[in-house]
């Protein structure tokens, strides 16, 4: 997996994020399965600290098999909603309450949920705007937002997030995010970001950050 960080691919078949995860979903843990996760879950859980999880309305947007929402379940969250693209890792999470939804329209009430983590999903859409509205608007106010991606970074070195299947390699699709783009689609939809951390794999001599990982708050301040 590190040297897939580290050195241009050779050409690999890339998929949707729906068909990928659809190939991937038998196989996917729901758990961090290698270092770059490891980095951006252990960064996710530094930003939570201090955070009220108990008695809170929590959803872990883009869910997959339900990583981020059974440790919303072990803090303590009043209730946890689960919601991803892909029929196949839902079927895989063992959460409760899931559905199937994109980010463009999530089946919430508006200022329903209190606190959202989005973990390395977002880089699977071309643009951020639709998507952080979404969030925005299904947030409380006040309500927080803690949203990873795949390090822009990693990107335009040639690394490509890609998963085995069937004894084939396939890269999952993917778009780089700078901060900068974080910050600018955000604060117009009323969502400050409170925190940035940008994580590496530690000991290892693939020195550059892995993941960008983002605090949102949402905020009365919206623009256009």
């Amino acid at each position: 997996m590190i040297q897939r960080l580290r050195q241009r691919l050779r050409p690999t078949t890339t998929l949707s994020s729906v068909e990928a995860y659809a190939l991937w979903a038998e196989t996917y843990p729901p758990s961090a399965h290698n270092p770059l996760m490891v980095a951006e879950g252990d960064a996710i859980q530094a930003m939570l600290d201090g955070v009220i999880i108990r008695d809170q309305v929590t959803l872990d947007l883009a869910s997959g098999t339900g990583r981020y929402g059974i440790m919303l379940q072990d803090m303590g969250a009043q209730r946890v909603i689960a919601l991803d693209n892909s029929a196949q890792m839902l079927s895989a999470n063992p959460l409760p309450v899931r559905a199937l939804a994109t980010f463009e329209a999530l089946p919430l009430a508006t200022e329903s949920i209190d606190i959202i983590i989005c973990g390395m999903a977002l880089g699977h859409l071309p643009r951020l705007g639709q998507a952080l509205q979404e969030i925005a608007r299904v947030l409380t106010p006040m309500g927080m937002a803690f949203i990873s991606d795949f390090h822009p970074i990693l990107h335009f070195s040639g690394a490509k997030r890609t998963f085995q299947a069937q004894g084939t390699t396939y890269a999952v699709e993917h778009y780089a995010h700078l901060y900068t783009d974080y910050h600018t689609e955000g604060r117009r939809v009323g969502l400050t970001i409170e925190d940035v951390r940008e994580p590496s794999i530690p000991g290892h001599t693939f020195a550059a950050p892995v993941a960008l990982v983002l605090k949102f708050q949402k905020t009365a301040i919206r623009l256009g």
